[in-house]
């Protein structure tokens, strides 16, 4: 039988994996759909300041995690608090990558070598050329075209 604290690990990653497809869905048909009023100002931004409308989704998107951890708090730490755990882990690690390392609301990790990171901001920079609703590309995080792969590879061996 597999050891309780394995299982609970699987769980986390499986819940952040699976939060990939998610935002992806999210990104696309939501956010990309009825929910534009509140995603268009991220992709025509023109005042300048640092705080979006486009910033509802992190308390959107932060509410299902909140509410996992809480029922499997009170639960006793059943699966429902490692489902929220891989989901706020998630959140956390698109709050790193989109707002600071791609979009550098902080100015932080402006430089890298790493072709992963340099596919991830190429891949979100195709789809910010798009301004409109429709006609976009790329509307996941961390999982990223291999052509964009192949761009950055060459890129870093010049």
């Amino acid at each position: 039988m597999m050891p309780h604290w394995t299982l609970n690990v699987l769980i986390t990653l499986a819940a952040f994996v699976a939060m990939e497809c998610v935002a992806w869905l999210a990104h696309k048909y939501l956010m990309h759909g009825f929910l534009w009023f509140l995603h268009h100002d991220h992709h025509q931004r023109d005042d300048g300041d640092f705080f979006e409308k486009n910033d509802y989704f992190f308390v959107i998107f932060a509410t299902p995690g909140i509410a996992f951890l809480w029922l499997g708090l009170n639960a006793g730490f059943n699966y429902l608090f490692w489902i929220g755990l891989g989901i706020t882990i998630y959140g956390f690690a698109y709050f790193l990558v989109h707002d600071i390392f791609i979009h550098q609301r902080f100015k932080r990790f402006r430089n890298t070598e790493s072709v992963y990171l340099k596919a991830i901001r190429r891949a979100h920079k195709m789809h910010h050329k798009h301004l409109g609703k429709h006609g976009g590309e790329c509307f996941g995080m961390l999982w990223v075209p291999l052509k964009y792969f192949r761009e950055a590879q060459k890129a870093t061996a010049k």
